[in-house]
């Protein structure tokens, strides 16, 4: 008998903590200092989250050092560190403990990540660092864009696993947007089959996934500023859940 898995999903909860920053930056020890991360993943864990992603980046826009053990301590949900390659980082995660940790890339210019890792040039360093975090028991992605030559050196990083970067698809217009989905198809073939677990996430919402959910091999989306964009109309739980039930018919 063949066994369908179901599409986990990931909840991105930064933008929670850009929300917090705005105000608050400088008095993360005051009591009313909100909106809080923590209180948002135990929200989304309530609305059938799999597994909860933040990022501390080098420069502390939004996710704080503090931020990422609290929520490690106090949510029973498998933890995403996305992290860019640097010691610092590494030093973090070795400390952190995540289930899994997703190499990045980092721009101190870019408002969010504007695109995949560049695996191809920067081979020896991450293959260093994926061992490194591998040793230390915790699973490593690469978020690579939907390039055969950045999976093949994915494979070659000896990563579990890629996540694939769904930007283009989703600021795609008109013809371009069967062209980037069909990118993302021949992309999680590919990676599927080299053996890598595939997950998906960027610029993914609550209209565009059902476009998504025709990419095959997926295990994981992991999606953050449509989620938390949607909770300030109904809370996070509700957003959770709603995008939950949206992702139900994925067969794989």
């Amino acid at each position: 008998m063949h066994l369908t898995m179901s599409l986990l999903l990931g909840v991105n909860i930064d933008h929670v903590a850009t929300l917090r920053q705005a105000r608050y930056a400088g008095a993360l020890d005051l009591p009313h200092a909100e909106p809080n991360p923590l209180e948002a993943g135990h929200d989304a864990h309530a609305g059938g989250a799999d597994s909860l992603t933040l990022h501390v980046r080098g420069d502390r826009r939004h996710m704080q050092d503090a931020d990422a053990f609290r929520v490690r301590s106090e949510i029973p949900l498998p933890l995403n560190f996305e992290m860019g390659v640097t010691e610092e980082m590494v030093r973090i995660a070795l400390a952190l403990k995540p289930d899994f940790a997703c190499l990045v890339p980092e721009s101190r210019m870019e408002i969010t990540t504007e695109g995949g890792l560049d695996v191809l040039n920067g081979l020896d360093p991450i293959r260093i660092v994926v061992a490194r975090l591998q040793d230390a028991g915790i699973k490593v992605s690469l978020f690579v864009d939907p390039d055969l030559r950045h999976i093949d050196a994915a494979v070659k990083s000896r990563a579990d696993m890629i996540e694939l970067h769904t930007g283009a698809f989703a600021n795609a217009q008109g013809d371009a947007v069967e062209s980037e989905l069909a990118r993302l198809i021949t992309a999680a073939i590919a990676g599927h089959a080299a053996g890598l677990q595939v997950n998906a996430g960027h610029g993914i919402h609550y209209t565009n996934l059902s476009q998504i959910l025709t990419v095959p091999h997926l295990t994981e989306l992991n999606i953050g500023h449509s989620i938390v964009s949607r909770a300030i109309r109904v809370g996070m739980t509700a957003a959770v859940r709603e995008m939950k039930d949206f992702m139900a018919p994925y067969s794989g």
